[in-house]
């Protein structure tokens, strides 16, 4: 890897959705791939995966495009996936409760370990699972299982300050599912996740005359 030079952000956000797509030419059969069948698979141009790729080194040869195993193998170890990672989720309201029973973190590497809450009444009580602590035992928590990453499923005038704490307490990667933006230092990464924001970014491309009516006009 080239480690003497800064990795655009853009393009760490990119090695995911190659590393999947290759997980899927695997569990076809397929053993080679070309930056060109790669990139129209993920909607990215040859140039822009071997450019992206290059920042890591060499893993392909001219002519003969890429192992398919090998590429992937090497994309998990960039991203460090080789290992399991113990995950804190704040928030067990109806979104944290499907983020809990999501059984697609484990085998990609996330294990939920952790669960918090500041409703009283659901402390102690299990879910999917585990049992659910108060959110004053975050900090703990956190330090006792070496935790290092976190989910933020909590109301948008509560986030700042649970990630305040998570931060505290060493978290350094938070996916946030609350509708506002964080303020973190430079050493934590999060990364936000806002379906009513992403509906309202493609209603612009829709033409409002075929939506259908439900008798309101919002204003």
């Amino acid at each position: 890897m080239m480690k003497d030079i800064d990795i655009p952000d853009i393009v760490i956000r990119r090695l995911p959705i190659y590393a999947r797509s290759l997980s899927y030419l695997s569990s076809e059969g397929i053993t080679t791939v070309s930056s060109s069948e790669l990139g129209a698979r993920i909607g990215v141009t040859a140039a822009q995966i071997r450019r992206d790729l290059s920042y890591f080194g060499e893993f392909g040869k001219q002519g003969k495009g890429y192992n398919v195993q090998f590429l992937l193998n090497q994309i998990r170890d960039i991203l460090h996936l080789e290992q399991q990672w113990g995950v804190a989720l704040v928030g067990t309201g109806h979104l944290g409760e499907a983020i809990a029973h999501y059984g697609g973190f484990l085998d990609k590497g996330f294990d939920i370990v952790a669960l918090f809450d500041a409703d009283t009444r659901k402390v102690g009580q299990e879910l999917a699972g585990r049992p659910i602590f108060h959110t004053s035992k975050i900090q703990e928590k956190i330090a006792e299982l070496g935790i290092q990453v976190a989910i933020v499923a909590v109301p948008a005038n509560a986030a700042q300050e649970v990630v305040d704490i998570l931060v505290g307490a060493g978290v350094k990667a938070i996916l946030n599912y609350a509708p506002v933006s964080l303020q973190v230092p430079p050493d934590v990464r999060t990364r936000s996740i806002d379906p009513v924001g992403l509906l309202q970014s493609m209603t612009y491309y829709l033409n409002p005359e075929k939506a259908q009516k439900s008798g309101r006009v919002l204003r």
